[in-house]
């Protein structure tokens, strides 16, 4: 990892909080397998906590729940642009004299930032045979990814929903295809089942700054057009 990595910025302020070896630091395991690798690197323990089926991050609940007294901290991820609840996290942390290092995913200007926003709505309003993203109150999203859920019989369905857009010309992919808890290197037998959930139904749609209505309108049409292809959960 160079030293920009985002992952290296963790260890070095997991390290300077005082975290040491065989300490417990609370992480998601819907993401990427960074944040882990930090964790580890700074010589604590990984424990993993299900997610908010609204915005994909930590739960706070889930949280309170996994503390133990070896628990140091709290990694929490701001997944796909959506902030973690920082508020209910901190009032943890305060509480439980716990450090909160949160994770942001990515970072773009404002212009870029208000561009998606926009992408997204105008999706949100004409999406019907998925399930839009959901936007906690009072919190911003930044729509690094705009992720929906295909209902339907879980990873079936939502594969050959993603083949048959791809087919049709339109970019999306699975945002997590793997929790990071079932990876072989980072592998621990917990059962967290929004995050399994999340890995089996999300798909991530374009919604780039640059993207324009008519480009769009056509992800939307496509997505649309699918409807029969659901089956009930």
């Amino acid at each position: 990892m160079g030293l920009g990595h985002p992952a290296v910025g963790l260890q070095r302020a997991l390290t300077s909080a005082g975290v040491r070896a065989g300490d417990e630091v609370i992480v998601p395991s819907y993401g990427t397998a960074d944040v882990v690798e930090a964790v580890r690197q700074a010589g604590g323990m990984p424990v993993y906590v299900d997610i908010d089926a609204d915005s994909f991050c930590l739960d706070p609940a889930a949280v309170e729940a996994a503390v133990t007294p070896r628990t140091a901290a709290v990694v929490p991820v701001h997944q796909f642009g959506h902030h973690a609840d920082m508020t209910r996290l901190s009032e943890l942390a305060g509480r439980r004299g716990l450090f909160l290092i949160p994770q942001e995913t990515e970072q773009s200007s404002s212009v870029e930032t208000a561009m998606r926003q926009a992408n997204a709505a105008f999706l949100s309003q004409r999406l019907s045979d998925v399930i839009t993203p959901r936007v906690r109150p009072g919190v911003e999203h930044t729509f690094h990814q705009y992720v929906v859920r295909v209902p339907g019989n879980g990873r079936p369905d939502r594969d050959a929903f993603a083949r048959t857009l791809r087919a049709k010309g339109v970019r999306c992919r699975v945002p997590v295809q793997t929790p990071v808890h079932r990876m072989p290197p980072f592998r621990r037998d917990v059962w967290l089942p929004e995050t399994e959930r999340a890995a089996d139904e999300c798909l991530s749609l374009p919604v780039e700054a640059g993207m324009t209505r008519r480009e769009l309108q056509r992800v939307a049409s496509a997505c649309n057009a699918l409807g029969g292809l659901l089956q009930p959960a």
